[in-house]
């Protein structure tokens, strides 16, 4: 089903090769300033915002696209860099919910990057994200995205549905893709049709609906 889900999301990629993925320093997302009770410790969100932006453009979807292996070795390298930091992060009884998306993000990236754990973090993260707050809109879209990528497309349905609910655009694309694994081609081409009037700027999505509706892209029954 990996494979299945990788063929469809190619379609609405355009041929030539990735974007080099940036160099960066995971350090610098450690922060420290001084207070009136000595130093204090934090992080630098729109640096690491910036790196997991980055890593998504590369790996956010299974095969990840680099444009040579060096971009992908860094990739990973900074990936489990960030894995760990974001571990200490969010190690408490109330961590920050957006710190929470982000962690699940991050190891999702990893499944995607074949880092070993990266699966199982991503589902504690995420639930733990969601129990704690149900209606988190992208952390509902994120999880389901990861669920549909991993080989759990009925899983995934009722969190991409709440995503959806909470006006998250993608999430249409994501349960359109994710029907389409589990070969039901109506289902799939009404969220994607439904997709492509709420985002009519989106890459090739005309060619991909096309596809499946001409029976060039192929489901079988996705397992759980």
């Amino acid at each position: 089903m990996r494979q299945l889900l990788a063929l469809s999301f190619l379609l609405l990629l355009p041929a030539a090769h990735a974007a080099e993925y940036g160099n960066y320093d995971p350090q610098r997302i450690l922060t420290e300033r001084d207070s009136p009770t000595g130093k204090k410790h934090g992080l630098d969100g729109t640096y690491l915002d910036t790196m997991i932006a980055d890593l998504a453009r590369h790996a956010a979807n299974y095969p990840p696209r680099f444009d040579t292996p060096q971009d992908k070795a860094r990739a990973i390298r900074d990936v489990r860099a960030l894995s760990g930091m974001l571990d200490i992060a969010i190690d408490g009884p109330t961590p920050n919910p957006e710190l929470l998306s982000r962690a699940g993000q991050v190891n999702s990236i990893g499944y995607n990057l074949d880092i070993s754990g990266s699966a199982e973090k991503t589902n504690t993260i995420f639930q733990r994200l969601l129990t704690a707050s149900p209606g988190h809109a992208r952390g509902n879209y994120l999880y389901g995205t990861f669920l549909a990528g991993a080989g759990q497309p009925k899983q995934a349905l009722p969190y991409l549905e709440k995503a959806l609910g909470a006006g998250v655009v993608d999430a249409g694309y994501a349960l359109g893709m994710t029907w389409l694994t589990m070969g039901d081609k109506t289902k799939a081409l009404e969220y994607l049709e439904a997709y492509r009037k709420q985002a009519p700027g989106s890459a090739n999505i005309d060619k991909l609906i096309d596809a499946v509706r001409n029976g060039k892209v192929e489901a079988g029954k996705g397992t759980d």
